[in-house]
């Protein structure tokens, strides 16, 4: 790679990707599905630690860990965590399924007590150190943002209509139906008032129920999946952006929507905490309070002063977010571990 490191990648697989590839100098192996990986993966990377001598070894845990540590021998550690589900999970999946998960995340803090973390939001560091975890050996540090992605050189006018979005996996847990139920509000208040649903995922059918079951099937669309370029023109032209999620690693739909000049009402926990910036950016409301949610939007829809001071803001916070920083704070941080070899450095 460009920054010097020679990188083994080992993740899942999916339909149509080749067992083995290279890109960008990373060498990929794909194994088994998403579904399974941490229990198709850990033996390919105990293969590889065999075979091959590496200075670090990395692991994303997304939700659920693969507890390297417990095979990584001597070779420094680095975690990288968006974020964990905790009883969130309990949200959107069956019991059983919902108490692996959660009961996989509990044994972080005994598996991974001496490792060195990565993590994208003070959120999501507040949620290590509540299970355990030494504060001392997390470090927070942000995504970027594609900028390029979301800026258009010649955006498209607003809609004439007051237009509201929804951005997001269509999943249970992630509480659109707050999002709708709140548009129930806001078109009884400005009946001109519009709303986009952009996304795929399994809780679409329930969603479209309970819009139906609302009487907004004529108001309220859902888009599905957008292809980019189609995407950033429709944020464009939206006024507000909803996300009701109960919690995020960071809220990187977020800042997306705000480089775009698209204030965000959004739940006052974890992550989007983070990246709203309540009265500058958009608005923080209580989780699950539509009513909140709606009051916020009508403010910024029948404003439109204040529609363009926080959209200009939205679009200045958005700007403060590179991938290039990212980068290279996780190369620091990555060069720090190997230097000591993965061990607390002396106080």
């Amino acid at each position: 790679m460009a920054a010097g490191w020679d990188v083994d990648l080992v993740c899942a697989g999916y339909k149509g990707a080749p067992r083995q590839d290279v890109i960008d100098g990373i060498n990929i192996q794909r194994h088994g599905h998403w579904t399974v990986a941490n229990f198709t993966l850990p033996p390919v990377v105990r293969r590889l630690l065999k075979t091959h001598s590496y200075d670090l070894l990395v692991e994303d845990i997304n939700k659920i860990p693969f507890y390297t540590p417990l095979y990584r021998g001597d070779i420094p550690l680095v975690a990288i965590v968006p974020h964990l589900f905790g009883t969130t999970v309990y949200r959107e999946t069956n019991p059983l399924t919902a108490t692996y998960v959660f009961g996989a995340e509990s044994l972080i803090p005994r598996i991974y007590k001496d490792v060195d973390f990565e993590v994208i939001s003070p959120s999501t560091r507040d949620d290590l150190i509540g299970r355990g975890m030494d504060g001392s050996r997390i470090r927070t540090i942000f995504c970027g943002l594609d900028h390029e992605k979301f800026t258009l050189p010649e955006p498209p006018p607003r809609s004439e209509t007051p237009l509201v979005v929804s951005w997001s996996r269509l999943r249970r847990y992630k509480s659109i139906d707050v999002a709708i139920r709140a548009f129930d509000i806001i078109q009884r208040e400005m009946p001109a008032a519009r709303m986009l649903v952009i996304g795929r995922g399994p809780d679409e059918s329930r969603l479209r129920k309970l819009t139906r079951k609302l009487g907004l099937q004529d108001k309220v669309e859902f888009r599905g999946f957008m292809p980019w370029q189609e995407l950033v023109t429709t944020l464009h032209r939206c006024h507000v952006f909803l996300n009701p999620s109960p919690k995020e690693g960071w809220g990187l739909t977020v800042v997306e929507a705000n480089q775009c000049g698209l204030p965000v009402v959004a739940s006052d926990r974890p992550g989007l905490k983070d990246s709203v910036k309540d009265g500058v950016t958009g608005a923080l409301v209580p989780y699950g309070d539509h009513g909140a949610f709606a009051a916020e939007a009508v403010k910024i829809l029948r404003d439109p002063e204040l529609f363009r001071q926080r959209s200009e803001a939205a679009r200045e916070w958005a700007g403060t977010f590179s991938w290039p920083r990212c980068v290279a704070e996780s190369l620091e941080l990555f060069g720090e571990v190997v230097s000591r070899g993965g061990r607390k450095a002396a106080s």
